[in-house]
């Protein structure tokens, strides 16, 4: 009999909770559908909770959640009868304006201009230039990284921009002698900041004016909203931003950890590096598997994790040799005569030549040239949340024979993993930092792949940007900019004129473009519209604005508007920053309205709010920094506790004098 794996006990236990949490959201549902004024309101009301609950607990995707959820809509049109309503939830003829909506096409349009302008190299020149005036002092440093960041990210998604910006920081970091760390997090936190810059920093930001005009649809002339201008947001941002940077440039030093044990790129000797860091001393060696030796016959996977090594390269007499994507896999079988390359700590190594006969040479010969320095070695891959390979052993897709990359550690928290220890058998996070073995030429490729944020940089690479396309990408971005700026068309054209552009002049392949955009971004946006909409037509918001009113209601409007800012940020940790925005912006508007406030301002204080988002790594910039920098939940919980109480103050207080 079978005894249950660790493995499968966290799984149960697990999905235990998600069942307690099931039925506990399903006990609230009822409860509402007993106290709401109509069976329209009960409702929506229990598809808001299904959708909370899906977001929070992670039953399925959070894209599939959504687009679920809009299915569902679609066929309460069918299913009206039986719910006890006269027509549908949603018009199926409107179900799917969502994906032709101006915030979707302005998503994709701002994915494209980025990823043009990081083509260019222009990330490699704005390294060179933070190292050239900032330096190696901290307090230097760090000022000119999240300033530069949260630029950046004001006008592209915030975790591009982070994205972006990782092997940059690794690099200065590499170079200053400054621990990961402590640049990391400031970086991402302004990176989350950046996005309240501008109306196009964000998805809430972007997707704001088509809420407003939504919830238009559904007020009396008199009290219908102005959309937002681009730079409407600004002095806000701008607040916002400066707090942060002052904020850890004060209290860095005490709110800011010293892990030993982040991916930092050590400037000198690659290989001592990831022995002080993760313990791994490994060196690249040639075996032979001479006549009757133990390992003829065999396929990799029988020897590598019993002897903790790792094949990387193989040369069978009168063949060419066999290294990179589709070379090696875990059933080739080793034939007589055949030379290894191995990577392999001393001691495994050892046992491996000691109890198999292999012959071990003094001195590479076959792979002299394809395990070079100048051509191969040993680099840091950190899988960002949105991967595709999230949940997937490396078993699973193959990792070796498919990209190239043999992985030898992985490093998850503040566990270090290596070869011997079932590491390709691990369904992969996000956040996870992957110890590999590769040729530069392979990781190049895979800093194109958005599965993989590759942290090495310091390695001799093959020419890839397209540095003779920097004034046409500079040429687009200004035109699509300033038809933001100084024309009434509309946001998705002005974007989507710089995109074409950057295209069509080459910049970008179109394959290229293809996959900067995040179509999971794109449909959990689309898919969502229609709740906001069924929200605001039913009378569900109003309704919620009701009861809230009946708590805060005789209160000042500036403490209504501070328990709208606190419920979004509520929001935004336990769910996508998109969803709650579009959950919370028709409640603020009816909440604004019951309390002769501005609507506008209560919807953009939502907007912004869900950018408030440090406590817990759950939005995907933090989830994205967290492995490279060493950073536990707690290092969160100090450092972005104090950022949240801070967020919230500023933006109150500006919001306040501004507006």
């Amino acid at each position: 009999m079978n005894m249950p794996t660790e493995s499968d006990q966290i799984t149960s236990s697990v999905n235990i909770k998600k069942i307690t949490a099931g039925a506990l959201f399903a006990l609230f549902a009822l409860y509402l559908a007993s106290i709401v004024p109509s069976i329209e309101i009960a409702w929506v009301s229990a598809i808001l909770v299904l959708t909370i609950y899906l977001f929070a607990f992670e039953v399925v995707e959070v894209d599939v959640a959504a687009a679920s959820i809009m299915v569902l809509l679609g066929l309460s049109s069918l299913l009206a009868p039986l719910m006890g309503i006269e027509r549908g939830l949603v018009d199926n003829q409107h179900l799917f304006d969502g994906f032709s909506s101006n915030a979707v096409i302005s998503i994709i349009a701002v994915m494209i201009i980025g990823a043009g302008l990081d083509k260019t190299g222009i990330m490699n020149k704005v390294a060179a230039f933070i190292l050239r005036i900032g330096g190696t002092t901290e307090a230097r440093v760090i000022p000119i990284i999240s300033a530069t960041v949260g630029f950046i990210s004001s006008f592209m998604q915030n975790v591009g921009a982070a994205a972006l910006f990782l092997p940059v920081v690794s690099r200065i970091s590499a170079r200053a002698g400054l621990p990961m760390s402590r640049l990391l997090m400031p970086m991402g936190f302004t990176a989350i900041l950046g996005g309240t810059m501008t109306m196009v920093g964000s998805s809430p930001l972007i997707l704001l004016n088509d809420l407003i005009l939504a919830s238009n649809q559904a007020l009396p002339p008199g009290q219908q909203m102005d959309t937002w201008g681009l730079f409407s947001v600004t002095p806000v941002g701008v607040a916002l931003i400066a707090t942060g940077i002052i904020y850890f440039v004060i209290a860095g030093r005490l709110v800011l950890p010293r892990n030993d044990g982040e991916s930092n790129t050590s400037a000198g000797d690659p290989l001592q590096y990831f022995h002080d860091v993760y313990g791994l001393d490994y060196r690249v060696r040639e075996v032979v598997a001479t006549e009757g030796c133990g390992l003829i016959g065999k396929m990799f996977d029988d020897i590598e994790s019993g002897f903790r090594v790792r094949i990387i390269a193989t040369k069978l007499p009168g063949e060419a040799n066999r290294i990179g994507p589709g070379a090696l896999a875990r059933d080739v079988s080793i034939r007589r005569g055949m030379v290894l390359g191995v990577v392999a700590a001393p001691a495994d190594l050892e046992r491996l030549v000691r109890e198999m006969g292999l012959k071990l040479r003094d001195v590479m010969r076959t792979f002299v040239d394809d395990l070079s320095s100048a051509k191969a070695g040993i680099a840091e891959i950190v899988i960002p949340p949105g991967s595709g390979l999230i949940g997937k052993s490396a078993r699973d897709v193959w990792m070796r024979k498919t990209y190239g990359i043999a992985m030898i550690g992985l490093n998850r928290g503040d566990e270090v993993l290596r070869e011997g220890d079932d590491i390709r058998n691990m369904p992969l996070k996000a956040g996870d930092t992957l110890v590999v073995h590769t040729t530069w030429l392979d990781l190049a490729r895979i800093e194109k792949n958005r599965d993989f944020v590759v942290i090495t940089t310091e390695y001799p690479r093959p020419e890839e940007v397209r540095t003779n396309k920097i004034l046409p990408a500079a040429i687009f971005f200004s035109i699509a900019l300033s038809m933001v700026l100084f024309s009434d068309i509309r946001l998705s054209v002005a974007l989507l004129t710089g995109a074409m552009g950057m295209i069509l002049s080459g910049v970008l392949k179109i394959e290229e473009a293809y996959q900067a955009v995040s179509w999971k971004t794109v449909f959990l946006l689309a898919s969502l519209i229609p709740l906001g909409l069924a929200v605001e037509t039913s009378g569900t918001a109003k309704w919620i604005a009701e009861q809230l009113l009946g708590v805060v209601g005789d209160m000042p409007v500036w403490v209504i508007q501070a328990a709208v800012a606190v419920l979004a940020t509520f929001f935004t940790l336990v769910m996508s920053n998109v969803g709650a925005t579009v959950l919370l912006v028709p409640l603020a508007v009816n909440i604004a309205i019951g309390a002769g406030a501005n609507p506008a301002v209560f919807a953009l204080t939502v907007a912004i709010a869900t950018s408030n988002s440090f406590l817990i790594p759950t939005h995907q910039v933090n989830a994205l920094i967290m492995g490279p920098g060493g950073y536990r939940v707690a290092d969160y919980m100090r450092a972005g506790g104090i950022m949240t109480v801070l967020f919230l103050a500023v933006m109150m207080l500006v919001m306040n004098l501004v507006f």
